[in-house]
């Protein structure tokens, strides 16, 4: 299987499980983060394979390169930028919940039962 199948497969899923909360997001602040990761990955990943810190296999990749990354390393970037969000408002949203339960549970002893 090369990267980009798998970079496919990654986002697909990855879309498919956040959807519901991606929808109800600005779509401004999705395209702005990942436009944003696209620059970084694009230099940074180029400086780290100009100096060697890691190579690909020929065999595994397109063979595109973008100002030295390969196209499939983009791929990274975009499942942060629409992972990122989608599971912190899934997490933010159980916080919640359990502070309010644990804060209801807390009124609920604090004034002793009087109620």
């Amino acid at each position: 299987m090369t990267n980009i199948v798998l970079n496919a497969i990654v986002i697909a899923l990855v879309v498919a499980v956040s959807w519901r909360v991606l929808r109800r997001l600005r779509p401004s602040g999705l395209v702005w983060t990942t436009v944003l990761l696209l620059v970084l990955t694009l230099v940074f990943d180029t400086l780290m394979i100009a100096v060697g810190l890691y190579v690909y296999h020929p065999d595994r990749i397109l063979g595109v390169y973008v100002w030295g990354a390969p196209l499939e390393d983009f791929a990274y970037p975009v499942v942060a930028a629409l992972g990122a969000p989608a599971l912190w408002e899934v997490l933010g949203r159980r916080r919640a919940g359990a502070a309010g339960a644990a804060g209801a549970a807390g009124a609920a002893g604090a004034d002793g039962g009087t109620t």
